[in-house]
């Protein structure tokens, strides 16, 4: 899952395992990481509904198996496809980080 990521790219934070009841209302509507951050989206079980919504719209389906990468500042958006859990962990690159 990490190859995924830039090369080099180091796991600075991990936001608690959410549920289908308890995904936060900001990751259900359109918002992006800061410049600088990347993210991980890793479902635990089930599935998870993963939209990019600029600059190309894109939907895919998140499993424990398909990973969702979050680039810097992309518009994005996630929805439950039913039962799930899932967390994400967000990267940076540390030269990056070192020029902010």
């Amino acid at each position: 899952m990490a190859s995924l990521l830039p090369p080099g790219a180091v796991s600075v934070r991990r936001t608690p395992e959410f549920s289908e009841s308890s995904i936060p209302t900001a990751l259900r509507h359109r918002h992006a990481t800061k410049a600088g951050v990347w993210g991980l989206i890793q479902v635990i079980e089930g599935s998870l509904t993963y939209r990019i919504l600029e600059p190309t719209p894109n939907e895919t389906t998140l499993t424990s198996d398909r990973p969702g990468v979050v680039e810097p500042g992309r518009l994005h958006e996630v929805e439950a496809s039913g039962p799930v859990r899932f967390f994400v962990e967000f990267f940076e690159i540390p030269s990056a980080a070192a020029g902010t």
